[in-house]
């Protein structure tokens, strides 16, 4: 059971009541990620526009949701693991194999795969790359924009994992554990 409550939208109101119809209409349904984020309406709103904005870049659905489901393995996230695996593999274009071998940094792509372990150093030095990180990605075909919006879905992704873990929120999505 979720250790901070889960707002349904039918008894949510004011910001929270229209930010939760706005996701029931975007997705079809409404995670229970975001009915944690509902307890607070900011959180919910920064969280939506930080996502919409990540998803008009220039990093296509696949690759945006093997970055997701590393990081949701790294920081032992199962509510985000399992929610990106189903995304990325029901809705993104990957395939089982291919969300699998996310969760290690490889790809079946040079590019994918250099994407994802400059994910992985973002991640592991909390921002604090050095030289031959920026060198490697860059070598790898990633332009400056690319190798700034990498960043910026390892933190969106950071935030949800922290705010999954500290919440304990229920999975609602075909469950996927982390591997230790």
């Amino acid at each position: 059971m979720s250790r901070l409550p889960l707002i349904q939208p039918e008894a949510a109101s004011g910001k929270s009541a229209d930010l939760l119809a706005a996701v029931q209409k975007a997705l079809g349904v409404t995670p229970n990620m975001t009915k944690v984020m509902a307890n607070s309406p900011a959180v919910l709103k920064a969280y939506l526009e930080f996502s919409t904005a990540l998803n008009g870049g220039t990093l296509p659905a696949s690759l945006r949701e093997r970055i997701a489901i590393l990081i949701a393995q790294e920081n032992g996230c199962d509510y985000c693991l399992s929610a990106h695996t189903y995304v990325g593999t029901n809705l993104a274009g990957l395939d089982e194999a291919e969300a699998t071998r996310a969760r290690t940094a490889q790809a079946n792509d040079a590019k994918a795969e250099a994407v994802l372990g400059f994910a992985t150093a973002v991640l592991r030095s909390r921002g604090g790359v050095d030289d031959t990180d920026l060198k490697e990605a860059r070598e790898a075909g990633l332009s400056d924009g690319e190798i700034t919006e990498v960043i910026a879905h390892v933190a969106l992704n950071v935030f949800t994992n922290f705010i999954n873990k500290t919440a304990d929120t229920d999975i609602d999505w075909p469950v996927v554990r982390h591997q230790h």
